[in-house]
């Protein structure tokens, strides 16, 4: 077998991002999968036998439709290339992040079963943990600094029935060992899932380091673009064919085809976006570090960054298109400087092709007892880089800094 011959391995990132799910369309020809917007398929000539939560025939859209099942084909093989997780890699798209976030707590969790946490997560993230699941069912969570698996171990309970950590973290950039946290979950029984949204397959593909279950809200950098809304869980077929029976049929968060079309196409483009999101997060980050005007950058490309030599050995080909900072000042000064950029765009999510940069206060959230000391102080910008000209954007931020002083 030869490396060389694409005949003895996966084609490479690029080519699976381009080819993965799409072929020609038998009815029309078209080299493009089309959006099949039906939300009913034909039966076959006995339907009696059918079970109508199924999902293994194409009967009805919330049970699994033509572009959600081409949007995780190409979702798979992005993750899970060779098989190398057991039993395969299978994918299934949702309505949202937060949507197959809760797939994977609503169908591995029961009353009395417990979680070990990052403590710094996405907020919705945060209040399924501690509010929602506690409150209504019964189910109960621990926060870690999941950074420090001896904290992860400690944490751990006989009903502990999953671990949870988000790498890179929202919004602190935090870095977790996949690698060690899924070492110490399986020690003990417990499932390991990996928020890896803000590092894409591109970055890391945690299935090869260990973990269960990836959770990616495809809003972001899978779509690129800004306008089509998805989620998605990967891992091995049993646990995820068990979400997709659960989570999906029956508690009814399905993917709609036209964001699932949308999101196939942006997919096509994510590895390239990647590069130049990360190419120019660094140049940003090593500009705003400098600036006498600017408290604290945090970005795991930056040695002062805490887990800068483990971002290193964990994310391949770049450290991400995200960052936080906060200026030297209230945060009246954070929302001058937030008014006063020009290209860079004042708005929340992450991942699209425009620079997006948000204020968010020390107290906003019930996240922020979690966060480092210098997040809590004057609260900090979380600033997404977008694909922008990077001479550009550094010509804003460096605009933005001088009219503060006017």
């Amino acid at each position: 077998m030869s490396p060389n011959d694409p005949a003895d391995r996966p084609p490479f990132l690029a080519t699976r991002a381009v080819h993965a799910g799409n072929d020609v369309d038998p009815g029309t020809g078209a080299i493009r999968r089309p959006i099949v917007a039906a939300n009913s398929y034909a039966l076959p000539e006995d339907p009696s036998e059918l079970d109508w939560s199924g999902t293994g025939t194409r009967l009805y859209t919330r049970n699994g439709g033509a572009n959600q099942a081409w949007l995780e084909d190409k979702l798979a093989a992005l993750e899970d290339p060779s098989g190398v997780s057991e039993g395969g890699c299978a994918a299934v798209a949702l309505a949202s992040g937060v949507a197959a976030l809760h797939a994977v707590l609503f169908t591995f969790l029961r009353t009395g079963d417990h979680v070990v946490s990052s403590d710094v997560t996405y907020v919705a993230t945060h209040r399924l943990l501690t509010e929602l699941l506690p409150d209504r069912y019964g189910i109960t969570a621990t926060l870690v600094d999941s950074s420090d698996p001896e904290a992860v171990r400690a944490a751990i309970r006989p009903e502990t029935r999953l671990v949870h950590v988000e790498t890179p973290a929202n919004p602190t950039t935090r870095i977790t060992d996949v690698d060690a946290v899924a070492a110490v979950a399986h020690e003990h029984g417990a499932l390991l899932s990996v928020d890896a949204t803000f590092a894409t397959p591109v970055l890391q593909r945690p299935l090869e380091r260990g973990a269960d279950l990836v959770v990616h809200s495809l809003t972001k950098y899978v779509n690129g673009h800004g306008d089509a809304m998805g989620g998605a869980v990967l891992g091995r077929r049993e646990l995820v064919d068990r979400i997709r029976a659960d989570a999906m049929v029956d508690a009814g968060g399905v993917i709609s085809p036209f964001n699932a079309w949308l999101i196939m196409r942006g997919s096509v483009t994510l590895p390239m976006r990647m590069r130049a999101h990360c190419d120019s997060a660094l140049q940003l980050a090593r500009f705003l570090e400098g600036r006498p005007e600017v408290a604290w950058v945090a970005y795991p490309g930056l040695a002062s960054h805490p887990q800068h030599e483990l971002a290193g050995r964990t994310l391949d080909g770049g450290f991400g298109g995200m960052l936080a900072f906060a200026l030297d000042g209230p945060p009246e000064l954070q929302n001058r400087f937030v008014a006063n950029l020009r290209i860079i765009t004042s708005a929340v999510s992450l991942g699209h092709d425009e620079s997006l940069i948000v204020h968010v206060g020390a107290g906003s959230d019930g996240r922020a007892a979690h966060f480092p000391p210098e997040f809590r102080r004057y609260g900090h910008l979380r600033f997404s880089v977008g694909l922008e000209d990077p001479r550009d954007l550094l010509a804003d931020l460096e605009q933005a800094l001088a009219a503060l002083t006017r």
